[in-house]
């Protein structure tokens, strides 16, 4: 039996990474101390398909807040789950990263990673 492959130049060493720098994390200590605002925006953010990403305007809009897109911004610097609320699919409205806490790097091998893996699916069906 062979096993299907997917391979992504540098993709393994970001993920190793984050998952160390996270994973030591609280989830029910002051990390989870979130607001209702926050909450609302890790939501929408979570609804995210994988291999796509939405700008953090959309995210804005999508919890009924239009003019909050800073705060949309440091709702997600905020994320206690970062690798399982995918807070690197958010970027700006012109399409460049953003912010985000791993880095600029680890944000687009996350980005490339995940839409190889949606790829990969795709054709799997």
């Amino acid at each position: 039996m062979r096993k299907n492959k997917i391979a992504v130049s540098g993709a393994k060493a970001p993920a190793e990474k984050t998952f160390k720098k996270f994973r030591r994390k609280n989830i029910t200590g002051s990390e989870n101390k979130l607001t209702p605002f926050e909450w609302k925006v890790l939501a929408a953010t979570a609804k995210i398909p994988l291999g796509q990403t939405r700008s953090y305007q959309w995210i804005a809009k999508a919890i009924g807040k239009p003019q909050a897109v800073r705060a949309v911004g440091q709702a997600l610097g905020r994320n206690p789950f970062p690798l399982i609320i995918p807070c690197h699919r958010v970027v700006k409205s012109d399409g460049s990263l953003g912010g985000y806490a791993g880095g600029s790097k680890m944000k687009m091998n996350l980005l490339r990673l995940e839409e190889e893996i949606a790829r990969h699916l795709r054709e799997r069906k």
